[in-house]
């Protein structure tokens, strides 16, 4: 799963997300990708569930990249416990996600493999997402 090897502060206050990508909404390895609609915060669990379905349905072929990482600790406080007391300890790792941010990228397949493989990562996320082709991709 993904996760910080190590963070500065074990806590993060949640924070507010607003507007759309300002860095992370071109394609800058592949070919193909999957560009999201929606803003969210992605689990690690979520981004390795999609990826295997990527490199499943491209049988292991061409190449992917994530291009997002789950680096802020979402906290939670166990179950039947009174109010008070501080904050819950650190449960899981989340990727803040804002509308136009390019979540994965793949290459080295053909165009209905990758267009494909990268819906059936998409049915994984919890967010609307549009697949994209890089500008001067021509099929061979």
């Amino acid at each position: 799963m993904l996760q910080p090897k190590k963070t500065k502060y074990r806590k993060q206050q949640k924070g507010k997300m607003k507007g759309n990508a300002k860095r992370g909404h071109e394609l800058a390895f592949g070919s193909f990708g999957i560009k999201t609609l929606e803003q969210a915060w992605l689990t690690g669990r979520q981004i390795e569930a999609a990826r295997q379905a990527i490199t499943r349905h491209m049988k292991r072929e061409g190449q992917i990249w994530i291009r997002i990482f789950p680096d802020k600790p979402v906290t939670k406080k166990p179950a039947e416990v009174r109010m008070g007391k501080g904050k819950g300890a650190p449960e899981y790792f989340v990727a803040r996600i804002t509308p136009g941010r390019i979540l994965f990228e793949a290459e080295g397949v053909p165009l209905d493999i990758a267009k494909e493989a990268l819906r059936l990562g998409a049915q994984k996320l919890p967010v609307a997402t549009k697949f994209v082709v890089r500008r001067d991709y021509e099929e061979e």
